[in-house]
């Protein structure tokens, strides 16, 4: 396919939203069915057969082994997703990037499916090795093709329109995973064989997540021209290394606002992405909910959040986007001291905070993308997505890594829920202060009509 360059924003496009929109329904099958729900309790059960994860002489606990993955993936999103974000800016290569990396996590999503007991060659603590090695390959994929996916928001769209059509992907994506898990959820019901149901439908979601990329994003996002032009004699990888040292220095002394903003959605956006990560290991381990138990509460969540989703960017129009992710935060604290205290059993319980969850996990994580694309200057949109890709969908590396320690300290998931309390707290804290109006102007945008 011929791809078109052009050399303005081509803002407002109904053919090209809907195309960016619809990466979000092809990639959240990954973050729903494989992060969410299935790969971390898989991995654990598997490891819980071999009294833990033996690797280089030390041994994991088994509910500790899947946090501290997604924990070192972070970690290497942490060190290459700033380079990658100012590389794609001094390149046309930004669809490419998004479409190369999204079909490397794919495949790796799709190989998970080889992983199992008395795996050949590897045995079960191998094959839980294996399992962890994919995992890290195609969640780094799955952050690196989210990067150059955000920045092309400020492309399509105009300052004013971003909460809308930022919530509507995430809402989409919360629809679009939430069938796949719909899907997944009659498979594992009807075949006697639940390991190979699980598989299945991990698989699933690296099917999922190809075939509707290339129908829609790959089809109708248009291929951007470079934002800066590259020195003479220099290739992308000193230009990007160079240029990223310089962006560090340049947020800290021009954009002090902007800088106080995404170290506070790191911090925030960690507890969210932990909570994601572990709820189901908790439930599985600590309330002893089945596997299908664990894909209703999931597949709930995803439908009732694909309405929060929307609801939040109605009130953002109403009382801004800062405004409305404080109140979510604040409901964060209070669903970590409700699992806490008060949530022992796999019942209704557990269904009506997830629920509660629902409602706010869009919206936070939405209006704080179409937030930030107002804070950064127009020319470095995949730079500085970089920088805020070390907290987004599926990439908490802190709050994971306190997990996983708490766990392996203590024993107990639930005891270990506590330390992300601390998460949104410190987020809130720093978040409160942030003059928006300020970031907005530093930046060089316009914040006429935007609500602040």
């Amino acid at each position: 396919m011929t791809e078109t360059a052009i050399h303005a924003p081509d803002q407002g496009d109904r053919r090209e939203i809907f195309g960016w929109s619809m990466y979000d329904w092809a990639n959240s099958a990954f973050s729903t069915t494989v992060v969410t729900t299935l790969l971390g309790p898989y991995l654990s059960s598997l490891a819980q057969t071999t009294d833990g994860v033996s690797f280089l002489g030390f041994s994991f606990e088994p509910d500790a082994f899947f946090p501290t993955v997604v924990s070192l993936s972070v970690i290497l999103q942490v060190l290459f997703l700033p380079l990658l974000g100012t590389i794609a800016d001094y390149s046309t290569f930004k669809k490419r990037m998004l479409l190369a990396f999204a079909t490397v996590g794919a495949t790796a999503t799709l190989l998970l499916f080889f992983v199992q007991s008395d795996m050949p060659l590897l045995g079960t603590n191998g094959a839980v090795l294996f399992g962890g090695l994919l995992f890290l390959i195609a969640n780094l994929s799955f952050g690196a093709a989210i990067v150059f996916y955000n920045a092309f928001l400020p492309d399509i769209t105009a300052p004013e329109d971003r909460d809308r059509v930022s919530s509507f992907g995430w809402a989409l994506g919360y629809l679009g995973g939430g069938i796949l898990l719909a899907l997944n959820l009659v498979m594992i019901t009807m075949m006697d064989d639940t390991a190979m149901a699980v598989r299945l439908s991990i698989a699933s979601a690296g099917v999922w997540w190809l075939v509707f990329m290339y129908l829609f994003p790959a089809r109708m996002l248009k291929q951007r021209p470079a934002l800066k032009t590259m020195p003479a004699g220099h290739g992308y990888f000193s230009t990007g290394v160079r240029q990223l040292l310089h962006t560090l220095k340049t947020i800290y002394r021009e954009y002090p606002e902007t800088l106080r903003y995404l170290i506070a959605y790191l911090i925030y956006n960690d507890g969210i992405q932990t909570v994601i990560a572990v709820a189901t290991i908790f439930a599985a381990s600590d309330l002893g909910a089945s596997a299908d138990i664990l894909i209703l509460l999931v597949l709930m969540i995803q439908f009732v959040a694909f309405g929060g989703a929307l609801l939040f960017g109605q009130m953002a129009k109403k009382i801004g986007a800062k405004r409305s992710i404080v109140i979510s935060l604040a409901i964060w604290v209070f669903i970590v001291v409700y699992a806490y205290l008060w949530l022992h059993d796999a019942g209704w319980q557990l269904f009506l905070l997830g629920g509660l969850i629902a409602i706010v996990l869009g919206g936070s994580q939405a209006l704080s993308r179409s937030l930030f694309s107002q804070m950064i200057p127009r020319d470095s949109e995949s730079e500085y997505f970089g920088f805020y890709e070390i907290s987004e969908r599926g990439t908490s590396w802190i709050g994971t890594l306190v997990f996983a320690v708490a766990v392996q300290i203590t024993g107990s998931a639930r005891v270990a829920l506590l330390s992300l309390i601390l998460f949104f707290v410190v987020g809130l804290i720093l978040l409160i202060p942030v003059n928006v109006r300020k970031a907005i102007v530093d930046s060089g945008n316009d914040p006429e009509g935007v609500v602040l």
